[in-house]
């Protein structure tokens, strides 16, 4: 006997997966700090009989539902952390938290991916293998798909797939490209010592805001006179701190920023160009300056196999395929891509605010198909393996 359509199972459990979504979204909590979601995770996943895989992690959780007990495994992933946001959407589910909102649609995944337990879970006896379903915390931080590896909860899988609600998609639509498809981020400190002095004397002083701004304008030329056209990179100086009144010239201005690449080759360079930079503005204006880097997620980049898997999952549940444009915002679901193949995808969601903005929403009805695409794909790499 074959294994039973998933359309007809997905459509019934719509209304669950929305009431979950909206429930993680009143109750959002941010990276480390996920200890109520992992415990509403637990509790739904083990209402559907979906087994707990015991890892060792404070936050997060991971499942699994298995077929063939000599089997591939393959894994899906949601993050689950919320940001330290104000939300201002004045919906009904709107955060019930101060200063904290799902707006990154965390939310969204996991329910996505829980529904693509069920569904899986559904039909057990006919998988090829094991699904493993990760629920990462601290996305946000950059930091917590390496804990999940440290955990071990990678162990076996041959293939990861993963994906993020893309606001300006509209629902039905799903972005699908193989290679490059998120940034690595880094990010940077610049100190910049001078000697403080009465504003009206300079000369008697070493100014660091001359020098800091010197630094600013340099850091453009990296990208316009550095870069190759043909590659990719942002930086962005995103703090300048420095200076308390009118009429005093500081000892101190720190400058902060993020840094942003596609390509391994480029990210390599670009500290090399940040020293030079401030050595030659130390030499010019007599001041000390430091530099500290800070390596977050390497670029998103899509197996070439895993992408066509993708396609032909999402085509099934009747998704619109397009091309996405890279996105310059960073995913440490990279990490994993460093490890094992994987697939990362961007699902429509229809929208009205960018990521991280206050005021950010999407559209439910995107869930069932995010849930059916899981599914579709999960069994089709077992397929594969």
């Amino acid at each position: 006997m074959g294994r039973p359509a998933l359309e007809g199972l997905a459509a019934e459990l719509t209304p669950q997966l929305i009431h979950i979504r909206r429930n993680l979204h009143q109750y959002p909590e941010v990276a480390y700090e996920e200890v109520e979601t992992t415990r509403a995770i637990r509790g739904w996943l083990t209402e559907a009989g979906i087994r707990i895989v015991d890892v060792p992690l404070q936050t997060g959780i991971v499942a699994e539902v298995s077929g063939r007990e000599d089997g591939p495994i393959i894994a899906l992933r949601a993050d689950i952390d919320a940001l330290p946001i104000q939300e201002e959407t004045g919906l009904p589910y709107a955060s019930r938290v101060a200063g904290k909102m799902h707006a990154c649609g965390h939310d969204f995944h996991t329910a996505a991916v829980l529904g693509a337990a069920y569904l899986l879970k559904s039909q057990e006896e006919h998988l090829m293998g094991t699904v493993r379903f990760i629920f990462q915390p601290a996305e946000e931080k950059g930091t917590g798909a390496k804990q999940i590896m440290e955990s071990g909860a990678l162990e076996g899988v041959q293939a990861i797939f993963g994906m993020h609600n893309k606001p300006d998609l509209e629902v039905g639509t799903i972005g699908v490209k193989a290679g490059p498809l998120m940034a690595a981020v880094d990010g940077f400190d610049i100190e910049v010592e001078g000697v403080g002095t009465h504003a009206a004397i300079p000369e008697a002083g070493v100014d660091p805001i001359v020098a800091a701004a010197q630094i600013v304008s340099s850091l453009q030329t990296i990208v316009s006179r550095n870069i190759s056209p043909l590659h990719n990179a942002v930086v962005s100086v995103t703090s300048i701190h420095g200076g308390t009144t009118w009429n005093v010239l500081p000892d101190k201005v720190v400058l902060g920023g993020t840094v942003r690449t596609f390509q391994d080759e480029v990210r390599a360079k670009i500290p090399g160009h940040f020293r030079r930079i401030i050595e030659g503005v130390t030499a010019a204006y007599g001041t000390k300056i430091s530099l500290r880097w800070f390596e977050g997620p390497p670029s998103v980049n899509n197996d070439d196999g895993l992408t066509q898997l993708s396609v032909v999952a999402a085509q099934k549940v009747g998704l619109q395929v397009v091309t996405p444009a890279p996105s310059p915002a960073g995913e440490d679901f990279a990490f994993y891509q460093q490890r094992i193949p994987g697939s990362f995808v961007f699902m429509g969601t229809s929208g009205t605010k960018e990521w991280h903005h206050p005021a950010f929403t999407l559209d439910d009805r995107a869930l069932t198909q995010s849930a059916l695409y899981f599914a579709e794909v999960a069994i089709a790499a077992l397929g594969e393996r």
